[in-house]
């Protein structure tokens, strides 16, 4: 299962899905309210993996990128029988800097994209991507690859946006971590200026079974960066190598 992030769509894991779909049953969808998905509510994580885990088969692995990684922990607590393995991608987990969790955003940031996504859905998001390949080797090509993201139909509506980035701003997994006992695969951007590499460190220290992958000169999308190596990865540790 391939959860995508903010504001990105099921298209963001499509590179890496071709990899995997010659070894693997490949489940990579829109999340609630993007693309032609419908919005659920209430808008929270334990109600959303509950939809994807009530459609999804009783045994799979959850592979999450940023809002999808914290889905991704989420999932694994509500039904620890139905997750076997996680693939954690750039996350983090709180994404909202408080007095004792400096390596995250700041929240007047994340008020911000709140603001201007009421104003211009498409703007706000074409903003993000600049966030997302800041410091990246490949950023421009990188940056285009996220924009064409942006231009695709059925864009999540502005409630459906702030609805995520409500998410990002109030959720904090930090207590939890400790009973997310599945094996779990790390894959961080060197360069993440959203998420930085010591959330990783953190998570790969706290989770009980984890090992992290350090994607060098790569910022917050090592999946569309190198999708090559995400799949290779992804099917590694899958494989339980």
């Amino acid at each position: 299962m391939l959860l995508h992030g903010w504001g990105a769509g099921a298209g963001a894991w499509n590179d890496v899905a071709r990899q995997l779909a010659p070894k693997f049953r490949v489940h990579n969808v829109n999340l609630p309210g993007y693309g032609t998905s419908t919005a659920c509510a209430p808008y929270t994580l334990s109600n959303i993996a509950s939809v994807l885990a009530a459609a999804l088969p009783a045994r799979l692995a959850v592979c999450g990128w940023s809002l999808g990684g914290h889905l991704a922990m989420e999932w694994a607590l509500d039904a620890p029988a139905q997750v076997e393995r996680l693939v954690l991608v750039a996350s983090t987990p709180r994404f909202c800097r408080a007095h004792d969790w400096t390596c995250a955003m700041e929240a007047s940031v994340i008020d911000s994209f709140g603001e201007h996504v009421v104003k211009d859905s498409h703007n706000a998001l074409r903003r993000f991507v600049l966030l997302e390949t800041r410091g990246d080797t490949e950023s421009r090509t990188i940056a285009r690859r996220l924009r064409a993201l942006t231009d695709e139909p059925h864009l999540p509506s502005a409630e459906t946006l702030n609805a995520g980035l409500e998410i990002l701003r109030k959720t904090d997994l930090r207590a939890h971590l400790p009973h997310i006992t599945q094996p779990v695969l790390l894959l961080h951007g060197e360069k993440d200026g959203i998420v930085p590499l010591i959330a990783a460190r953190y998570l790969e220290d706290a989770l009980p079974q984890a090992r992290l992958d350090v994607f060098v000169g790569t910022a917050h999308a090592p999946l569309i960066a190198q999708p090559l190596r995400t799949a290779a990865c992804i099917m590694d540790f899958c494989h339980g190598t």
